[in-house]
């Protein structure tokens, strides 16, 4: 088994029209044992900005904390909030610093720039290679499934209660199909003037 599938899990991002989404499961554990199932993979790094670190959980825990740290900084130098294209660049140069000895994340990117309101959404490698997408992004154990089920339910322009059940979809149904993923999920729809935390069940054997 692969260190990245060790504690399992399965982050989905997607746009929509004006709003973006990105959810994870909530299991944690260690290989085929279940250990908590409130753990997190998505962390707030702005108003409209999200991270979502799906892999090895002690590298998840590490890299949101780093990632906090730079961006404090950033913002204190600038004297002005991140934005999604920036932050996309400092994670992938928080990453390729430790090539040789990387971080087992793959790390998925969910905001809106401030100024023009614009969805975005990227994901990397654990070496920094940054892709960005104009639908939707997955990773994680549960990501061959969930892949289907995106390119299912995903449609262009979506509004945000549609946005919501279409995340909502491919990943409750794609953590069915994975037995190392799911035990409940958490969804953030990011909208201009607000963000939105729903909880989903999901199977629980």
């Amino acid at each position: 088994m692969s260190i990245m599938s060790y504690n399992g899990g399965c982050v989905i991002a997607m746009r929509g029209k004006n709003c973006v989404a990105i959810a994870a499961d909530r299991r944690l554990g260690a290989q085929m044992n279940t250990i908590t199932m409130d753990f997190q993979k998505i962390f707030e790094i702005g108003p409209h900005l999200y991270i979502g670190l799906p892999g090895l959980a002690s590298d998840t825990i590490t890299v949101s904390q780093r990632l906090k740290f730079r961006v404090n900084m950033y913002e204190l130098r600038e004297n002005r909030r991140i934005s999604p294209q920036a932050f996309s660049s400092l994670v992938s140069n928080v990453q390729y610093e430790r090539r040789f000895g990387p971080y087992f994340v793959n790390p998925i990117i969910a905001g809106l720039d401030s100024k023009t309101g614009e969805p975005y959404i990227s994901e990397s490698d654990c070496i920094g290679c940054m892709v960005e997408s104009k639908d939707f992004v997955v990773q994680g154990t549960a990501t061959e499934q969930a892949f289907g089920l995106c390119e299912t339910f995903w449609r262009p322009n979506l509004e945000p209660e549609d946005l919501f059940e279409s995340i909502s979809q491919a990943l409750v149904n794609a953590c069915d199909r994975d037995a190392i993923s799911g035990w409940g999920g958490i969804v953030y729809i990011i909208e201009k003037d607000k963000v939105t935390v729903k909880t989903l069940k999901t199977r629980m054997d």
